[in-house]
């Protein structure tokens, strides 16, 4: 049987085909995530090309991206028609850069765990060398060699790296 893009789901059949609670699809829909209209009966109908955001979100979430990461992704795609081959595309792009920029976070965090991260607890030898007398506290609050992306106090010339 071929199906139309164009095609129809109640919220039941989303549930059913993407696993998500009808509660967390209300969620997403007041958080502009995805779109519905209202049939004769005033129940929400999906558009069949909701189901592909529904699927991003429910991966994004597994991957621990913000929802208000995906919904600047979001926005830039149509909500009231299929995105395009190149609308997917451009998105995609985007959030590949966005995940480089995460594994580079984690990687930094890998090497760093056992090692000074710059908080500022002094109780690591590893901080006694890298981080002498809490120097890194001039860059900022909290784990300053692991910040997204890393703060620099402009005054000072940091040569520890």
């Amino acid at each position: 049987m071929q199906v139309s893009s164009t095609d129809h789901l109640t919220i039941g059949e989303v549930t059913r085909r993407t696993g998500v609670p009808a509660s967390a699809l209300h969620f997403y829909e007041r958080k502009g995530l995805i779109f519905t209209t209202r049939n004769g009966g005033n129940q929400r109908i999906y558009e069949r090309h909701m189901l592909r955001r529904i699927s991003l979100i429910i991966v994004a979430k597994r991957l621990g991206i913000p929802l208000a990461d995906l919904a600047a992704a979001f926005a830039t795609l149509p909500g009231d028609h299929a995105p395009t081959q190149e609308d997917w595309q451009r998105v995609s792009r985007t959030w590949k850069r966005q995940l480089q920029e995460r594994r580079q976070i984690l990687e930094n965090l890998e090497h760093e765990l056992t090692g000074c991260i710059g908080c500022g607890c002094l109780s690591m030898k590893a901080c006694a060398l890298l981080n002498p007398y809490d120097t890194l506290q001039e860059d900022g609050p909290g784990p300053v060699r692991l910040q997204d992306p890393p703060r620099r106090n402009p005054s000072r010339r940091a040569t520890r790296r």
